[in-house]
């Protein structure tokens, strides 16, 4: 009892809320009219936009999500006259699927020979990673989708200009998978992992295993299992994870092989012998996750955004946004359609505010980007703010559990099981010293991680 007590009280140390958690009254968002009169000349050349995401394989169900979110607000901000009111946005877009080296020349392909003025999109950890310094060399300022990986900001890029990234922090999507477990779970003892085999499964594991080491000390790791990135073969990996007997699940797997991963495992009768636990399982087009998914598992969407939460009564912005979204694409968004919808209309705003500053005109690169710093707006997931110090958007982690409604026909999170968190309780504060500054933890949060007591201590 005294341990459960003090994993209670730690957890209200963080600021944890379970549950109909009130986000309070929310501008709409999408308002495409500019805010202000535009002031002095404006051109009425289009905006080019370059926009890459995974648009084949088994990641297309997560990756072009990203596309319709930004294509959407490109049009709303069309029909209202185009940014300050005159120029129309125009997007050229690319696949990310076929890895780095691929996504680095459509990047370089598109500044150079097709003359874009701004960059979004990218999904996946290891593009990020490559895609990242490459933008700061062509001094091409991008919004990018994801930008989640902690190495991208902190070593890679520790100095951002014309970068930004519009999702949380991957570390604290694998504390808050721990930080979950421990408040649903906390009896578990035996954890078996599954995760995809390149720098986002890898990446989640390492601060998982930091935060599940504080949280649930008692516990321990009986299996590990390394999937190649893109398979959806999984009868392997599942034998060998039952043989070892785990308490519960943890993936994070994404897209395609999630959905192949976990109907596979319905037929080994997995989740009738350990509990499920994913940090971006439900991060996929609603509708791929099927009825028979496992209820009470825990639905990560990589700590963004899950489109029913908050609830229309509670967000003026995110009932505005799903309508929106269902409305153009037949479908519901997911956080990576959320986040490209959100990091354009930050573009938009600081573009107006840079006008407004600078007296009129077209602002230049560096106008817009002082105003991206530190800039704020009320988004369908909540308020999101641009750290100035690292030029990641932060918001509130949300994560919660699978049921089955009435009102839809696949899955969907649990209302009266969701977990909000604020994201600085979750991450390293952004002064923390990086990698090689002072320490050599792999990131800044496993070493603030390093701070904390253990449950129970």
């Amino acid at each position: 009892m005294a341990n459960d007590l003090d994993r209670r009280d730690f957890l209200a140390g963080l600021g944890v809320t379970l549950g109909g958690a009130a986000l309070g009254e929310l501008a709409v968002v999408g308002d495409a009219a500019a805010q202000d009169t535009p002031r002095g000349r404006i051109p009425e050349t289009p905006v080019k936009f370059g926009h890459i995401t995974i648009q084949s394989g088994p990641g297309a169900i997560l990756g072009l999500p990203s596309l319709k979110g930004h294509t959407l607000a490109a049009e709303e901000i069309n029909a209202a006259g185009g940014l300050l009111g005159r120029r129309k946005l125009e997007t050229i877009t690319a696949d990310e699927a076929a890895g780095p080296e691929a996504t680095v020349k459509e990047v370089k392909r598109m500044k150079l020979s097709e003359k874009i003025d701004y960059f979004s999109g990218v999904i996946a950890a290891h593009n990020q990673l490559a895609v990242g310094p490459v933008v700061e060399e062509l001094k091409l300022l991008t919004i990018m989708t994801e930008g989640c990986i902690d190495r991208l900001f902190e070593v890679e890029v520790p100095n951002p200009h014309y970068l930004f990234g519009m999702t949380n922090i991957l570390s604290a999507d694998g504390v808050t998978t721990a930080l979950a477990i421990a408040n649903a779970w906390p009896d578990v003892r035996r954890i078996a992992v599954i995760n995809p085999d390149y720098a986002f499964g890898r990446w989640f594991q390492i601060h998982f295993d930091a935060a599940r080491e504080k949280l649930l000390p008692a516990s321990e790791i009986v299996s590990e299992v390394w999937a190649p990135l893109g398979t959806t073969e999984f009868n392997s990996h599942i034998t060998k994870t039952l043989a070892a007997k785990p308490d519960i699940i943890v993936t994070s797997m994404w897209g395609g092989m999630y959905v192949a991963f976990y109907k596979q495992a319905l037929r080994h009768g997995m989740f009738g012998k350990a509990r499920l636990a994913g940090n971006i399982n439900f991060g996929v087009v609603p509708q791929a996750i099927g009825k028979d998914h496992p209820e009470g598992a825990l639905a990560g969407v990589h700590s963004n955004y899950h489109f029913t939460y908050a609830p229309p009564g509670a967000s003026a912005a995110n009932k505005r946004f799903v309508d929106a979204y269902q409305k153009r694409w037949n479908e519901y968004p997911s956080y990576a359609a959320e986040a490209a919808y959100t990091g354009l209309y930050l573009f938009k705003n600081a573009v107006e505010k840079a006008n407004k500053q600078a007296g009129g005109g077209w602002p230049e690169d560096d106008a817009i980007i002082r105003q991206l710093e530190g800039l704020s707006i009320e988004a369908p997931a909540g308020v999101v703010t641009i750290r100035k110090e690292d030029h990641r958007a932060f918001k509130d982690v949300k994560v919660g559990f699978s049921k089955n409604l009435p009102d839809y026909p696949f899955p969907v999170w649990d209302p009266e099981r969701i977990m909000t968190i604020p994201v600085g309780q979750m991450t390293a504060p952004p002064t923390w010293p990086k990698p090689g500054k002072g320490h050599n933890d792999p990131s800044a949060t496993v070493n603030w991680i390093k701070t904390w007591k253990k449950a129970g201590a």
